[in-house]
């Protein structure tokens, strides 16, 4: 039986009419406060801190001070340990693309784009533990309890598909990182705005999405009768608590995913070229290909914001990037996963003509020591690391910030999330200081009361 979102919220009482209203006009009208050089983020998330001194921030000195003690000059706070010597990248370096960008040998397919990337090398953060830390970049807190920035992106523009949610969230197949689902919680924001988690290449990858076979028709019919009664009493005891109204909202938007959601997870369509593009035929690309991939399906077809996670929690062996006791195994697994796949997204976009109005995001929690922790591994750096942006209003071909000669703290153009936060904001029509929420007397916002919009990242 199928039933229109007007129709479900008319048995559901005059109560869930009236959200379901106000909803339609929020979708109608797009609250936005300038013209937007974006409509949508994918955002790929390194979990367990990617090496900046070996991915993106190239350091002569380590080269040449490698195996020597390490005096930066000051007391050196570290997470596990006491500094090593100086560790000199295990791999080599060379220059890429009209911009002479130096990058690592682990991320050959990123440096053919160096073009269309503008890098930030002065990130900090205020955690060097994980847990807070991944928070810090998914959501501007360190603690639990707030919206994601695809929450805020969904709930100031509304959708444009009526079939699929407005943000999604692609986790390692391996498992969650840190937080899991808390990541991409809507927090205090109406409950709707959460991301749906997808696992592409799972058996079931939308759990529950579809009834069980034993449900007839008919049974069905009266289930649904039922459920508007129960749910017409409980609004009625409840004015302002939206999670019925986003539960319903969920299940209606379940029925029309019953379609959408096998065609969009779908790739068998795909040409050998962007199966080639992506590595989805040959390991070990093959499963952040396939995430890759779907997050580009997902974007054609009006999803606002992506979510693709690299790493899980922090088994043995590693199945993440924190590599305390064996960077050149842990990091050469991780980096051969993630660099082709991620520069073919790029590639993809551009390709396709969406690259324009997509903002890519590429981050990690922390970033890690330029000293050697144990004979092999690096330990937790906050102070110094690197993230990356493209497409959808950012110029390429830039770096913005700089570390010190140890890429150990950020010393020029010191950048936080939340100045990551208000750019993406921007380039998405938006304010950072002017969209808000009232919670707990506290007018809030995704960037806290920090955050200045990078405006030499941008394409003007």
């Amino acid at each position: 039986m199928n039933v229109t979102r007007r129709e479900l919220f008319t048995q559901a009482g005059g109560g869930l009419a009236s959200m379901a209203l106000a909803r339609l006009l929020a979708d109608d009208a797009l609250r936005l406060h300038h013209p937007p050089r974006a409509k949508r983020v994918v955002q790929l998330f390194m979990s367990g801190a990617a090496s900046q001194c070996d991915l993106y921030d190239y350091k002569p000195v380590l080269i040449e001070r490698n195996g020597q003690p390490w005096d930066p000059g000051e007391a050196v706070e570290l997470f596990q340990s006491s500094p090593g010597p100086v560790m000199a990248s295990p791999w080599s370096w060379k220059q890429y693309g009209e911009c002479g960008k130096w990058m690592s040998d682990l991320v050959p397919h990123l440096g053919g784009c160096v073009d269309k990337m503008a890098f930030v090398h002065s990130m900090v953060s205020k955690s060097n533990v994980h847990g807070p830390a991944t928070f810090l970049q998914a959501t501007g807190f360190v603690r639990p309890g707030f919206p994601s920035m695809g929450a805020w992106v969904g709930y100031a523009l509304g959708s444009e598909s009526e079939e699929l949610p407005m943000f999604v969230a692609l986790p390692d197949s391996r498992g969650f990182a840190p937080n899991g689902p808390k990541n991409w919680s809507a927090g205090f924001l109406p409950a709707q705005h959460q991301g749906m988690m997808i696992r592409p290449g799972a058996g079931d990858p939308i759990p529950n999405l579809f009834p069980p076979d034993s449900v007839a028709g008919a049974e069905d019919s009266e289930v649904r009768r039922l459920i508007a009664e129960l749910d017409r009493t409980h609004a009625s005891s409840r004015p302002g608590d939206s999670r019925l109204g986003a539960r319903i909202q969920a299940y209606e938007l379940a029925a029309r995913m019953q379609l959408s959601a096998p065609q969009v997870l779908d790739i068998t369509g795909e040409s050998p070229a962007t199966r080639a593009l992506y590595g989805l035929d040959v390991e070990p690309t093959a499963d952040f290909g396939r995430r890759c991939l779907v997050a580009r399906r997902l974007l054609e077809r009006g999803v606002k914001f992506v979510q693709v996670w690299s790493g899980a929690d922090n088994g043995f062996p590693r199945r993440n990037w924190d590599s305390h006791e064996d960077l050149p195994r842990d990091h050469a697994a991780m980096a051969m996963e993630m660099d082709r796949p991620a520069a073919a997204l790029l590639i993809d976009l551009e390709e396709r003509g969406l690259l324009d109005e997509t903002i890519v995001l590429w981050t990690t929690e922390f970033g890690r020591m330029p000293c050697g922790q144990g004979a092999k591994g690096r330990d937790h750096n906050p102070f110094g690391f690197s993230c990356w942006l493209a497409g959808g209003g950012i110029r390429g071909g830039i770096s913005y910030g700089a570390t010190d000669e140890w890429s150990w703290k950020a010393v020029e153009d010191i950048t936080t999330v939340h100045d990551v936060h208000a750019t993406i904001l921007h380039l998405l029509g938006l304010d950072h200081e002017r969209l808000t929420v009232r919670h707990d007397g506290i007018d809030r916002r995704l960037t806290d009361v920090h955050g200045q919009v990078m405006r030499n990242l941008l394409d003007t």
